[in-house]
């Protein structure tokens, strides 16, 4: 039996498997979704979405029509149970966000891990995310990076963030409001004005912008200027690495040759001190030939 398909291509009105579905959705461009997420969102009994209006807006643009439930910050205590209710009873559901992954900085995650703690399915279908093209649109260091979420409003907690956060040897992935940039550029410079950052901002859409500069710059641009329009992610790099303090390697062997052999001296220091190996041992070697 065939089923019907909408304008992409993808099936429509195929039930999915029982369980709750957890399905990445565009940031801002529509076409930014898989064709996974259409199936899966034409085939599930309802989707728990957090603004009807946006998720139905994306539904109509596919041809797609489902029941829509509300879930979101303010009514996920109310709401979770009866969406448990009816995962217990075999149901397809499908959750959402307005952009990007369910579960990240939303109540979504608390949805997740009831399921899984009731013993239900839990489906992940990937897709757009705002954390993840803003790193890779900064052109900063991508090896390692923490996404911290949003930062709290006020402005002393705010600062006592940015300090934490800013000791940590890693890139930084936050998500900040417009109104609030300015602000939140200046506590960071508070802590470190040369801190390299990249403002990015209206990702995927049609005036996207990736704006790059010290922590100090972009404070004072952003006070001059007012809040920019969209949504912003702030990427900031790394902290410089410190300098390597100079190792009296000499003072570090002869104390390890006090109470251990050669190669094991040289495996003491090379580990503490990091440096080569090979130097270490080589200069262990000359120390204890010297010896009386």
């Amino acid at each position: 039996m065939s089923s019907r398909r909408n304008t992409t291509g993808a099936p429509q009105g195929e039930q999915v498997a029982p369980g709750l579905h957890v399905v990445g959705v565009p940031i801002g461009n529509l076409a930014d979704i898989t064709l996974r997420a259409l199936a899966t969102l034409g085939g599930v009994d309802a989707v728990a979405c957090e603004d009807t209006r946006v998720t139905a807006r994306l539904l109509s643009h596919y041809g797609l029509t489902k029941p829509l439930v509300p879930y979101h910050d303010h009514n996920a205590a109310e709401v979770r149970p009866r969406l448990l209710a009816r995962l217990a009873e075999g149901a397809a559901l499908a959750l959402v966000t307005d952009a990007g992954m369910p579960a990240v900085s939303d109540p979504g995650y608390k949805l997740v891990r009831a399921a899984r703690e009731a013993g239900h399915p839990v489906h992940v279908v990937p897709g757009a995310s705002a954390v993840t093209t803003a790193v890779v649109a900064a052109g900063l260091p991508t090896d390692r990076f923490l996404f911290a979420g949003f930062l709290p409003n006020k402005p002393q907690a705010r600062r006592a963030a940015w300090a934490d956060l800013a000791a940590l040897p890693t890139s930084l992935v936050v998500f900040e409001s417009a109104k609030r940039l300015a602000a939140s550029l200046a506590d960071l410079a508070a802590v470190d004005a040369g801190r390299e950052v990249a403002v990015t901002r209206e990702l995927t859409k049609l005036f996207e912008e990736v704006r790059r500069g010290t922590a100090a710059e972009l404070a004072d641009a952003y006070a001059r200027e007012g809040p920019p329009k969209g949504e912003v992610t702030l990427v900031v790099g790394p902290p410089p690495a410190k300098p390597a303090e100079a190792v009296d390697l000499d003072a570090a062997l002869k104390t390890a040759l006090a109470d251990a052999s050669v190669r094991d001296a040289a495996d003491l220091v090379a580990a503490a001190t990091g440096l080569p190996r090979r130097t270490v041992y080589q200069r262990a070697l000359a120390l204890a030939a010297a010896r009386p």
